[in-house]
């Protein structure tokens, strides 16, 4: 499975999807011009994920259980649909026996992001482990 690893910009966020080496992120602002032109490479990995789950499980050690870091310091309404997808996705995995953690950062005194957080962690039903950041 190809990794997919897309470097910050002022516009869009981090991205890394490493099944090999068990590295998940999504880092930084998320405010593309064209959004679904962004995040259509990552959600094409996720649907090519879930098509062969045992390239991930391959990679896992027995007991292990998979991160995933969403360090989001600010996203739009357009970014959030896909947020949401990209969240979907990972439960799905989670439901295919992937064990994985969403680790849901947010800055110290933003409380705006973590509420963010809890109301997807709602929508996807799936629990976040809450990690604030000092600035």
């Amino acid at each position: 499975m190809d990794k997919i690893k897309i470097q910050e910009t002022k516009a869009t966020p981090a991205i890394t999807l490493d099944a090999e080496n068990l590295k998940f992120e999504i880092a930084g602002c998320s405010r593309p011009e064209n959004v679904r032109e962004f995040y259509m490479p990552v959600i094409n990995w996720f649907e090519k994920a879930l098509e062969d789950t045992d390239v991930i499980h391959k990679n896992i050690k027995d007991g292990e259980t998979i991160n995933f870091d969403f360090k989001l310091s600010y996203f739009n309404s357009a970014s959030a649909k896909f947020i949401l997808d990209i969240l979907l996705y990972i439960n799905q995995l989670h439901n295919n026996g992937i064990d994985i953690k969403i680790n849901w950062y947010y800055e110290e005194g933003d409380e705006d992001m973590r509420d963010v957080g809890e109301e997807l962690a709602e929508m996807v039903d799936f629990e976040f482990k809450y990690i604030m950041m000092n600035e």
